[in-house]
């Protein structure tokens, strides 16, 4: 690869590209900096889809999701539905490190993070519950299936999750992802992130992948898995992106609905990497390598 390299879904990428490479500077291991990245983004309370400050489900509930995996061995933790604790990257790096088990859930992997030292605390900030309460009154307010109804409600599906891809000089690759989920989701629901092979894949072998958007339509597809097979096969790691993108366009139509807003971020082993987003999409991405940190906007399909 010749030198470390992070990559990061939307602006506040920058936030984690940034405490990533930092990590980097200190010989961390990429797993290591791919954590502190997300965890840079979970801590920001002005970032309302990850961590502190994210907005809660339909009770007014925070519940978070996230994943980890590194390249070499293809360990993997994550956790889902995880409430009173912030650092959720960070808890499914322990049940990575510390269990035989691939994903906790739920009260479960509250009572683990709080056995592993996390602290419990007060997710839903002030602005969140601002925002949240006029997501809710705006949806309300309209009535029956106007046009400002559905827009209402596609507001309310809203969703940026932070992906982290680290690669080091060696080639060893690793990732995390982070999320709060769709702002007033049902109570429970799960999207993509915390799911091993749809929200996140790493493979030393052939490359690293991560998705954001709505989860349910990169599910269906194994989205970040099948972006990792594509690089496997030869792609580079932008038109494995594109691939992507593509048969999540083809899923929506099999279905006869439009397709929802969803975009990829890829990274292989010779540390080139790719993006590529749904038509309606706009989405930027950033990308560091030692001082250097870029913000850019992904391909649309």
């Amino acid at each position: 690869m010749g030198e470390s390299i992070v990559i990061a879904t939307w602006p506040f990428g920058e936030t984690a590209v940034r405490a990533a490479l930092a990590e980097l500077a200190r010989q961390r291991s990429v797993l290591e900096a791919a954590v502190a990245g997300a965890q840079a983004v979970e801590d920001d309370p002005t970032v309302n889809s990850v961590g502190y400050g994210g907005l809660p489900n339909a009770l007014g509930i925070v519940q978070l999701d996230a994943c980890v995996m590194e390249g070499t061995t293809l360990n993997c933790g994550s956790v889902a539905g995880l409430e009173n604790v912030r650092h959720a990257a960070a808890v499914a790096l322990r049940v990575m490190q510390r269990t035989p088990h691939v994903m906790l859930v739920g009260e479960g992997a509250r009572q683990f993070a709080q056995g592993e030292g996390f602290r419990l605390e007060n997710l839903l900030s002030p602005a969140a519950l601002a925002e949240w309460q006029r997501r809710k009154a705006a949806i309300a307010s309209e009535p029956g299936n106007s046009r400002r109804r559905r827009a209402a409600r596609k507001e309310e599906l809203s969703h940026d999750t932070v992906a982290v891809l680290a690669g080091d000089r060696r080639g060893k690759l690793a990732g995390a992802c982070s999320t709060s989920g769709l702002a007033l989701k049902m109570p429970g629901r799960v999207g993509d992130s915390p799911l091993i092979g749809a929200g996140l894949y790493v493979d030393d072998a052939a490359g690293a992948a991560a998705g954001t958007g709505v989860g349910e339509e990169i599910i269906r597809i194994g989205g970040s898995l099948l972006a990792v097979e594509e690089m496997r096969s030869g792609r580079t790691p932008q038109a494995a992106c594109e691939a992507v993108i593509a048969r999540v366009i083809a899923a929506a139509k099999r279905r006869g609905v439009p397709p929802a807003r969803v975009a990829l971020i890829a990274l292989d082993p010779a540390g080139r990497v790719g993006a590529a987003c749904t038509g309606d999409t706009d989405f930027p991405y950033a990308v560091g390598r030692k001082d250097r940190i870029e913000l850019f906007t992904a391909t649309p399909v």
